[in-house]
Order: C-alpha cells, then sequence, then structure tokens
C-alpha cells in the first residue's frame, strides 16, 4: 500500500513568513499544499483569495490543493486556477451548478473536487464519481482550524473508497488529523490528508509528515 498523499493546510502556518511556510513544506517532504479560502458567508470565518494563491504559487512548485468553503464557487473557480490551483474543491450544496462547476475546472486544465461535510451522506458522492478527480471528506465542520476529530467520519473512508473502487478517484480527509487518529486513516485507505496544527505545530514538522505518512503514532 502506498504512503497517504500529506497536505498540510497553509492556514496554520504563519500568515506573515507565506514564502517560507511552503519553502518549509517542500524541504519537510509533504506532497501539497492546502489552502482553505472561506468566505464569511458558507462559513463563519473569512480567510483569504486569489492573491494569496498567487502568491504561494510564486514562491513553491508544489501542487496547490485549493478547497473554496464560499457561496456560487462558479464565479471564481476560473480565476482560482488563473491564480496557480492545481486542483479546486467545493461543496456541491453551495453551487447552483455544481455539475457545470466542475466542467469549468476542468476546462481550465486544473483537477475537480467535491467536499462532504460530516452531516452529509457518502450517497451524495455517487452521481459525481465519474466527473471527478477526487472527493473530500471533512473530519469537523468547516470554519476554524484546530478542532476535534468527528469519529463517525472515519467509517465514510471505507464507505468512498469502496464507492470509488475501480476508478482514479482519490478521497481525501480535511480536518481533525491527529498523529493519534491517522494511522487508522491510512489503515482504511486513504489517499490525500490534509493536516494543519498536526504539522505546523510540531516540534519536528518534518518527522510529523514521515509519521502522518506512514501511520506511525509516535515522533
Amino acid at each position: 500500500m502506498a504512503d497517504v498523499l500529506i497536505a498540510p493546510s497553509i492556514l496554520s502556518a504563519d500568515f506573515a513568513a507565506m514564502g517560507d511556510a511552503v519553502k518549509n513544506l517542500k524541504k519537510w517532504n509533504a506532497d501539497w499544499v492546502h489552502c482553505d479560502v472561506m468566505d464569511g458567508e458558507f462559513v463563519p470565518n473569512i480567510t483569504f483569495g486569489m492573491p494569496m494563491v498567487e502568491a504561494l504559487r510564486r514562491n513553491t512548485d508544489m501542487f496547490l490543493d485549493v478547497h473554496l468553503m464560499i457561496v456560487k464557487p462558479e464565479r471564481y473557480v476560473e480565476r482560482f486556477v488563473k491564480a496557480g490551483a492545481d486542483l479546486v474543491t467545493f461543496h456541491p450544496e453551495a453551487s447552483e451548478d455544481p455539475f457545470g462547476t466542475i466542467e469549468k475546472i476542468k476546462a481550465m486544465g486544473a483537477k475537480a473536487g467535491i467536499v462532504l461535510n460530516p452531516d452529509i451522506p457518502c450517497n451524495v458522492a455517487k452521481d459525481f464519481v465519474s466527473k471527478v478527480d477526487l472527493i473530500m471528506l471533512m473530519g469537523v465542520f468547516p470554519g476554524f482550524g484546530g478542532q476535534k476529530f468527528i469519529p463517525e467520519v472515519m467509517e465514510k473512508i471505507s464507505e468512498l473508497k469502496e464507492m470509488t473502487k475501480g476508478t482514479d478517484v482519490l478521497v481525501e480527509l480535511d480536518g481533525g488529523v491527529t498523529l493519534e487518529n491517522a494511522p487508522e486513516m491510512v489503515k482504511r485507505g486513504l489517499d490525500v490528508m490534509v493536516a494543519g496544527n498536526a504539522v505546523f505545530k510540531a516540534a519536528d514538522p518534518a518527522r510529523a509528515i514521515e509519521c502522518l505518512k506512514t501511520g506511525k503514532t509516535s515522533l
């Protein structure tokens, strides 16, 4: 079984030193850079937009995984791809035309994915499996970093892996990842793991990433 890809959330980095943060992620052997975009409407918090993604792209050649927690993402997906996003994910319930939004992203040459909140059943993803490159599960309700993982989401990893069997669709999880619960996620076949504090607040971030990738529980 291949190691899970680790996508540290840049939201947990020092905003005054974002260029250094992405350079460090490459040095620490992270795989992707996860960018949480919040609009203060779909979720009760505001983070950053296209200019931040553009600035990150200027400072790294790493894969930029841009998660849109915004109302009507179709208004902005093309601009996020132009800014440097390699993958754009969004919440289908926030869009007036989720399938059209996926087509817009792909037409720009980026990968596309949908995101399921903890209270949304996996069945919602069925119609999207043939259209997307990735399905992301939220391990917490979106809006703020540092929340505790909702244990019921663990079973949904297995459900989605079963649903996507025989396809190239990746399963990603964002929210509440720790060194303690990561091994179970790895065991269930998770493909991409978003980690914020587990990486950026670790005494040895490179070692933390290595442990998360391989399902080890200690530094």
